[in-house]
């Protein structure tokens, strides 16, 4: 999937809303000319998703939920109820971006707005707990994803989404806290990030950005409400979407194209909006960095290993289906100076390709590059030999894994193929200052991992170390 500069879905916004009767084509022109490649708008009460309905069978590049808000779970009704499963309900029409197949048929995707608000309390508490619940259980039975309002409602909505037994869906607009944050995001869910995370006031909002995991994590505007900076006081509408992810990508330290592609994908793979590619990238782009994707072979079978757990990194699909040729990684990479950094790591250790690695350097530094390699230090065991002299002049910086501060650590988290493989990844790091100007030792901080010995090893070795978070790749 290879995703234009910049473009972002709008997972949340309510185009059906009086508030863009003036000037609702316009609206949705201005989120196409910024690149939007889809919006859902996201139904309220009985109008509202009737209308949503009918944006959804207008345009095709717009995506409707139904279901009641906890605002209007005073006025829900088993007639309403009745509605709602019966738009809601399968057989769905096939989703596409941008494809005619859209156009004319309603385009549901979700269950929602539901949830719980304590701050305004506009329906009684009561009531508010069993129409969500409900819907909850309505989503489930039809294998929808489900989206949540939560306001000042932490415990009550934890407690009715675990009952109702429903794990696919986003806490829309989070305004929680830290704990709540990881509590939903351990229970399978996805976080919406809104606009005031543009804020200057907001820091929790802000860290809780930072913290969210990759796959975890959607944008989307609330249009017409939660304007963005530099926008705030003014109607929000979903052109202004990309102000928030900016300040999403700078809070994350990533690039704006990298915000809106991990975005895009999350929302593509919750929503079942178009297809995604099941091929895997034999290149791909983080920050300024290109990286090698070479094999999905590696020698350690490390359990907080990304490649268990997903095909993707960085909104990337890594896992391969047949390792590429040096002709093709040259026909991808192309001008290798434009990149701060070429750096071979995929899905797999690099140095089980070690004639490849050398020929590409080689031809990299030739044209300007810069190179980084990424392994798990294996290099030497793999190959019989010393292979860092015949690195030497080819790899500016070289990052090695230590993952313990002890052998029975190391072959506990890492399950190495090798025996005696952590005395192999020391002596590979020692060695590795002889021939390679740049060199760090990686840890991630698990449990049972002494940071602080890996620290001490580090020192020892004359490297410098780097403490990588769990489940943090990137």
């Amino acid at each position: 999937m290879h995703l234009n500069k910049e473009s972002l879905i709008d997972t949340h916004c309510h185009l059906e809303m009086d508030a863009f009767n003036p000037d609702r084509e316009a609206v949705i022109q201005r989120a196409k000319d910024a690149g939007i490649e889809a919006v859902i708008t996201i139904g309220s009460d009985l109008e509202g998703n009737m209308g949503g309905i009918e944006l959804s069978k207008k345009y095709d590049f717009i995506y409707c939920s139904v279901g009641f808000h906890p605002h209007d779970a005073k006025d829900f009704t088993e007639e309403i109820f009745e509605k709602i499963k019966g738009w809601a309900a399968p057989p769905h029409p096939p989703l596409s971006k941008g494809g005619s197949r859209g156009v004319g048929m309603p385009k549901v995707v979700a269950v929602g707005e539901i949830g719980l608000d304590y701050h305004y309390d506009n329906s009684p508490r009561e009531i508010q707990r069993d129409v969500f619940l409900k819907q909850l259980l309505l989503a489930r039975e039809i294998h929808l994803p489900v989206v949540i309002h939560s306001r000042e409602a932490k415990k009550d909505t934890i407690d009715i989404v675990r009952e109702s037994g429903v794990c696919r869906g986003v806490f829309h607009c989070f305004s929680g806290d830290m704990d709540m944050a990881s509590e939903v995001i351990g229970m399978g869910f996805h976080i919406s990030i809104a606009g005031p995370v543009t804020f200057k006031n907001a820091k929790q909002l802000k860290d809780i950005a930072k913290a969210i995991p990759d796959d975890r994590l959607l944008i989307e505007t609330d249009a017409p409400y939660l304007t963005p900076e530099p926008f705030r006081g003014r109607r929000n509408e979903p052109a202004y979407i990309v102000h928030t992810a900016r300040a999403i990508a700078e809070i994350r330290g990533v690039t704006l194209e990298d915000a809106a592609r991990v975005t895009t994908l999350n929302a593509e793979r919750l929503f079942g909006i178009g297809e995604v590619s099941p091929e895997g990238e034999i290149t791909y782009k983080i920050r300024n960095n290109l990286y090698l994707n070479i094999t999905n072979r590696c020698t350690n079978r490390c359990g907080f290993c990304i490649r268990f757990q997903s095909n993707f990194v960085k909104g990337h699909n890594l896992r391969l289906s047949h390792e590429p040729s040096e002709e093709e990684l040259k026909m991808e990479i192309g001008d290798p100076s434009r990149y701060q950094e070429i750096v071979f790591c995929g899905y797999g250790e690099p140095l089980l390709r070690l004639d490849l690695v050398k020929n590409l350097a080689a031809w990299i530094k030739q044209r300007g590059g810069r190179v980084r390699i990424n392994t798990n230090g294996h290099g030497n065991l793999i190959n019989g030999r010393n292979i860092l002299p015949e690195l030497k002049g080819l790899v500016d910086s070289i990052s090695i894994s230590l993952d313990a501060q002890d052998e029975e650590t190391y072959d506990k988290v890492c399950k190495p193929t090798y025996k005696n493989a952590y005395p192999g990844v020391i002596e590979f790091i020692r060695e590795s200052k002889k021939y390679i100007l740049n060199v760090q030792a990686t840890v991630v901080n698990l449990e049972g991992v002494d940071v602080e010995k890996c620290r001490k090893i580090a020192e020892d070795l004359g490297v410098r170390l780097r403490v990588r978070k769990l489940d943090v790749v990137g």
